[in-house]
């Protein structure tokens, strides 16, 4: 980092012995009743500290193409960098830090790697609340070592944490993440949401929404509740707030009796009777519901007249996981059946709802099943982390269509890794 001028030189922070730990329980410890406006002072403030300049801060908007800057006295604000082909985008996609010294044009990822060349390094970090990705930050170096890069992994997942703790009581990184006006149907269904992402050694999920600033009736949600993954997507019938609302009680009926913990045909009952009730008999919600346990694949899932989820295997769709139907929710079904499969180590199902494949195209078809396997068989060979995979088969699938997206179309992609003895046996 650099010596001598305006900020500290490489020797007299290597002078201080444990510099990088206080630097950060500082930092932390100023956070805590910080208004989230000073958070960017604060955090380029404390980067200055170690010859960091520069420093942007940069958050992925709700379409998941732009990563976009958020503004804030100390910071760099400039263009909105596109999350594909970019170093800022490769950082935040591969949760890995990419190194680009200034005038090259190509980043490299610094992990693992040797003390970088002379000269200034911009830096790109994934900014990472757990395993949910936020964004990336980035900040420039006039030399850089593994100490400073460990250093800077640590400060970019505790911007991430501030971050995300910020935001459930402020709207400035909603405002900065929104690149186009959005609905009042979509802000409702985002609100809804939990993270896009999840990530844990034996499972990994993420799922995207589309058209981002106008999705009114599709929603998912999941939660990890000791070795079960809860999984349910929803499709409410109809456009708009009336579509918003309905997809609200449905979610909030599922997590109700999902925490109560009930089994599937149980969650569908209460769901169907909570539609019913609210909104009578001719509207109706189509349901997909899910319990994994990670430590040994078992699957059970019940379908409440949604689409069949894709399974793939080795990297190709294998099957469709077809179950007996029941109702859509609000219809007063039977009881439904409780479908079961054991899953291999690797596999991965893709649940969508029916606005991705009864979409018409140019010439008047819909389109079908058919070509949402040939397009996600494309993407999972070409892409191999879920996120990705996700965001490009989503990104192929609306330009196959001519870039239009008349109705709700959401993706959900679920990898089972194998439970503890799986991968201890990997890390052999």
């Amino acid at each position: 980092m650099a010596e001598g001028g305006r900020t500290p030189g490489k020797a007299e922070i290597d002078r201080s012995e444990g510099f990088g730990e206080r630097l950060l329980g500082v930092l932390l410890d100023r956070a805590h009743e910080m208004p989230p406006q000073l958070i960017a002072p604060l955090v380029a403030e404390e980067v200055a500290r170690v010859g960091g300049r520069d420093l942007s801060i940069l958050l992925q908007d709700y379409e998941q193409v732009l990563l976009v800057p958020l503004p804030g006295r100390g910071l760099t604000v400039g263009r909105p960098e596109p999350v594909d082909n970019s170093p800022a985008g490769t950082a935040f996609l591969t949760r890995r830090t990419v190194e680009v010294p200034l005038g090259a044009q190509v980043g490299r990822s610094s992990e693992g790697g040797p003390d970088g060349p002379g000269g200034s390094v911009r830096m790109y970090l994934p900014l990472l609340d757990g395993s949910d990705q936020v964004g990336a930050m980035a900040v420039t170096l006039d030399s850089v070592d593994d100490d400073d890069r460990r250093l800077l992994r640590r400060l970019a997942g505790l911007v991430a944490d501030m971050i995300v703790t910020k935001d459930a009581y402020t709207d400035l990184f909603f405002q900065a993440r929104r690149s186009a006006p959005m609905s009042v149907a979509a802000e409702i269904q985002w609100s809804l949401l939990p993270p896009l992402s999840m990530t844990v050694p034996q499972v990994e999920v993420a799922g995207i929404l589309e058209p981002a600033y106008d999705v009114a009736g599709d929603s998912f949600d999941y939660a990890l509740n000791g070795d079960i993954l809860h999984v349910a997507m929803i499709d409410a019938m109809g456009h708009g707030l009336d579509a918003a609302t309905m997809a609200t009680v449905a979610i909030g009926a599922y997590r109700h009796t999902r925490r109560a913990n009930t089994g599937l045909s149980q969650v569908y009952a209460f769901m169907d009777r909570a539609i019913n009730e609210q909104f009578g008999h001719d509207h109706f919600v189509t349901a997909q519901m899910m319990c994994l346990n990670i430590a040994t694949g078992e699957l059970q899932w019940v379908n409440a007249g949604h689409p069949a989820p894709l399974l793939i295997r080795d990297r190709v769709v294998v099957d469709r996981l077809e179950s007996p139907t029941t109702l859509p929710v609000g219809f007063g079904g039977e009881e439904p059946v409780v479908s079961e499969r054991r899953l291999r180590p690797g596999d991965r199902l893709l649940c969508f709802t029916d606005g991705l494949i009864e979409e018409h195209q140019d010439g008047g078809e819909p389109f079908g099943e058919e070509q949402l396997i040939a397009w996600t068989n494309r993407a999972v060979r070409d892409h191999t982390a879920v996120r990705s995979v996700v965001r490009a088969l989503s990104y192929a699938l609306k330009q196959e269509r001519g870039g239009v997206t008349s109705d709700d179309a959401t993706i959900f992609l679920i990898e089972w890794r194998g439970g503890d003895a799986d991968h201890l046996a990997a890390l052999d």
